[in-house]
């Protein structure tokens, strides 16, 4: 799950002292089963956490953008695996210095408490979008998602491609493509180039996620 940024939770003081991991598109950082023996932050470009299944088909479970943290999704080993989804830099400490840290700094715990709760309850809001919503809801949860985590504007950039948002989001990338075009006649989206999107009719984007009180 994306963890929220470590400024103003109670972690941004931790005097942690890390290391510069350079990924390339498509590398991986750890995979599923290796010793999670160190926590990340994405300082630039996209991450993202995934599962694969037995038969090839993988589950694309989060997008890890600056300033946030991964590497706590298990308590000795990875249950799932990361890689760059383009060009990354990222910032990596022992987990063994953010568990001391905690120990020795409340504020430093109440934050990294904040973080297990904010994670549970994306892993929550992720499964009825999976399990309730029709592919249009799903995008136009994803779509406003993004806007927000990338700074709440109308435009911005998606540095993931259609077959990776359609892993993540349970559906065909003919599906997520047909919804996209769907999204643009309507006058929703539009669509300058493949990763540009802005949201020309906010309103209605939010009401296409489904998301609208009644």
């Amino acid at each position: 799950m994306p963890l929220p940024a470590m400024a103003g939770m109670g972690l941004a003081g931790m005097a942690l002292v890390g290391t510069t991991v350079t990924l390339r598109r498509d590398q991986s950082l750890f995979l599923a089963g290796d010793a999670a023996s160190h926590v990340y932050r994405v300082m630039a470009g996209c991450v993202r956490s995934l599962a694969l299944m037995p038969d090839g088909r993988r589950q694309v479970a989060e997008f890890h953008l600056p300033g946030d943290l991964l590497g706590l999704d298990g308590r000795e080993a990875h249950l799932l695996s990361a890689e760059a989804v383009g060009d990354a830099i990222l910032l990596r400490f022992p987990r063994r210095q953010l568990e001391a840290e905690a120990v020795r700094d409340p504020a430093a715990a109440r934050g990294l408490y904040d973080l297990a709760c904010r994670s549970l309850e994306t892993a929550q809001r992720r499964l009825m979008v999976l399990g309730r919503k029709t592919a249009a809801e799903r995008l136009a949860s994803f779509l406003l998602e993004m806007a927000e985590r990338t700074g709440g504007d109308r435009r911005f950039d998606l540095p993931m491609s259609r077959q990776d948002i359609a892993d993540h989001l349970g559906l065909t990338i003919e599906t997520v493509s047909r919804v996209f075009s769907q999204f643009r006649r309507k006058g929703l989206i539009a669509l300058p180039t493949a990763q540009r999107v802005e949201l020309r009719d906010h309103d209605a984007v939010e009401a296409a996620s489904g998301d609208c009180a009644a």
